[in-house]
């Protein structure tokens, strides 16, 4: 029997209409996130009957806010299933107990699909667990009464730590599983391999990974301590705790991603990175593994590459259509230098890849040098650097010379010997693509004269700069409006007479913000520009003549964002520099 999909039971059940779903399956294609979410928020449907629907769907008993004393364990149970299960971790994961029965644990949970979450539980309560459904605001409520105390919702998180590890514990054959300080009775490899590969260890792995995915992460962060694992995800920029796995479970963890990334399993005392390819339903996901060694064992970071929920189109980035425009036009020259900058972590490389899409012509080769290759194009020949052996950015570059190029881009340029090749090779009729380092756009100018390059070879070759930051979304179900001051705001006069500030909500998980959005500064290389480049003027000179023509700063950028209610003006000042 084929189970039906949410919106047709939200459909059969009265709760919303076609037109409505359509809506919303439109916006989910624009934002991503879960269609019931979005539902919810664009008030079609409330949470109550959400909630049901979501049951239906599963096959889940719903508990509904009418009936709320329903949420609550008898009183005979409360202590015993409070011991089980601490405030902390039930306000954190919006979950209940409601009753245990020998080894069978009955909860209230606000999500069933938090697969990661169900486990986590399953192993420290050491119980098989019955899910009932209910919302996130009646599970609240109900936490709130079974812990009428303040200060227990302040309980010491170690508490839940040592419940955490305690109910993981497993009997082993070698007590050495159980990861002592030293690491010095380590399990032998043998052992390792056997428990990487053991059931448990593998879906705990997929689950860590699955979740993140879901959650829109970019990184997963694995790391070890003297009596703990810390598990988190960066979203939006920042990291998250989430419940972690059992120390004793380090190691078979540690060991199934290596043989995933096909590291070397043995090698523990020097840093190793790999890569691992997850197939999800419709698309396939690319995971960058990096391992370091640290006194309590190795720390795994996994940078999530998701090709499918970045729009690799300019246009889908969050840029203004002014900006888009002027990019475009750059790249349809059939030469030149086009340069993207900003700080690690700032979406260099996923505009990159949408300037490289907006060239995509079977009419011309097109050859890439990274490190590493983020994003597998179709039709683009994409190189990895591999140092060790002598292939740099550099070595690829003059290679890529001598195999016909119509357009090269070159993941970074670290120095003067890359950054010669990539000019001479914009002079020589090529399009060249790159990233460099540095706060804005002008800087970028004065950066390569700095480094080495004649001013005399960037005037011709250079045809645009941009530079960009990327800014944290307002959560659009709970963002407050206000009506600026321009004392507080730094004189600044917006044109709106109110913006908006973060507050807070259970969709956003009380941060204020959901999602990011594209910052950009473009600076046009145009005459005026080439003719101070060739005079060796400064930054500021050639700052001032591109505000002059034009270009909007980083800040302002950000100002225009925050009149629309995208983000901010905190956010804004947080990531950009207003400097006149």
């Amino acid at each position: 029997m084929t189970r039906l999909k949410l919106g047709e039971i939200l459909i059969n059940q009265g709760f919303i209409v076609k037109d409505q779903l359509d809506k919303a399956i439109q916006v989910q294609k624009v934002e991503k996130g879960r269609i019931g979410e979005i539902l919810v928020r664009l008030g079609f449907v409330t949470e109550e009957n959400m909630t049901q629907a979501i049951g239906s769907q599963l096959g889940i008993p719903f508990y509904s806010s009418d009936n709320n004393q329903l949420l609550l364990p008898e009183e005979d149970q409360r202590e015993d299933l409070k011991k089980l299960i601490s405030e902390t971790f039930a306000r954190k994961n919006d979950i209940i107990p409601l009753s245990r029965h020998l080894k069978s644990l009955t909860c209230a949970v606000a999500d069933p699909l938090d697969l990661l979450l169900i486990d986590n539980l399953r192993r420290m309560t050491g119980c098989e667990l019955n899910l009932v459904i209910a919302t996130k605001t009646s599970i609240q409520k109900a936490i709130s009464e079974l812990f009428p105390s303040v200060s227990g919702y302040a309980s010491d998180q170690s508490m839940l730590d040592r419940a955490v590890e305690n109910s993981y514990s497993e009997e082993s054959e070698d007590n050495s599983s159980v990861m002592p300080k030293s690491m010095a009775a380590e399990l032998s490899m043998d052992k390792i391999i056997a428990k990487a590969g053991e059931a448990p260890v593998i879906k705990l792995v997929d689950l860590i990974i699955r979740q993140a995915i879901d959650s829109k992460a970019s990184d997963i962060h694995i790391e070890p301590f003297e009596s703990k694992i810390k598990l988190r995800y960066r979203i939006d920029g920042s990291l998250v705790d989430l419940p972690p796995p059992a120390p004793h479970l380090l190691l078979p963890i540690v060991s199934r991603i290596k043989i995933l990334s096909k590291m070397d399993i043995a090698e523990k005392r020097l840093p190793q990175d790999g890569a691992i390819s997850a197939k999800l339903e419709d698309r396939t996901v690319d995971l960058r593994v990096s391992t370091i060694p640290t006194i309590w064992g190795e720390k795994v970071v996994m940078r999530i590459l998701d090709k499918g929920a970045v729009p690799l189109a300019l246009s889908g980035l969050g840029f203004d259509t002014k900006q888009v425009d002027l990019m475009k036009k750059s790249l349809k020259m059939p030469f030149g230098l086009f340069f993207v900058t900003g700080p690690t972590g700032s979406g260099k490389s996923t505009t990159l890849y949408a300037a490289v899409n907006e060239t995509r012509d079977p009419r011309k080769n097109i050859v890439t040098v990274e490190d590493p290759v983020e994003y597998k194009l179709d039709g683009i020949n994409q190189v990895n650097v591999k140092p060790d052996i002598g292939l740099t950015f550099a070595t690829a570059l003059k290679a890529f010379l001598r195999q016909d190029p119509d357009i090269m881009m070159v993941g970074e340029t670290r120095d003067l010997e890359t950054a010669q090749i990539c000019v001479r090779a914009a002079l020589t009729g090529h399009l060249v693509m790159s990233t460099l380092h540095t706060n804005d756009a002008p800087s970028a100018i004065t950066r390569l004269i700095d480094i080495g390059v004649p001013n005399y070879l960037l005037t011709p070759s250079l045809v645009m700069i941009l530079a960009q930051r990327l800014a944290k979304r307002l959560c659009q179900n709970c963002k407050e409006a206000y009506e600026p001051d321009v004392l507080t705001h730094g004189n600044i006069k917006f044109k709106s007479d109110l913006i908006y500030k973060a507050k807070g909500c259970q969709l956003c998980n009380h941060t204020g913000y959901k999602g990011r959005i594209v910052i950009g500064e473009v600076l046009e290389v145009n005459q005026e520009i080439r003719s101070l480049i060739a005079k060796s003027a400064g930054y500021q000179d050639i700052k001032d003549a591109a505000r002059k023509n034009g270009m909007d700063t980083l800040f302002d950028s950000g100002l225009k964002l925050v009149e629309k209610g995208i983000t901010s003006y905190e956010e804004v000042c947080n990531i950009c520099v207003s400097v006149d």
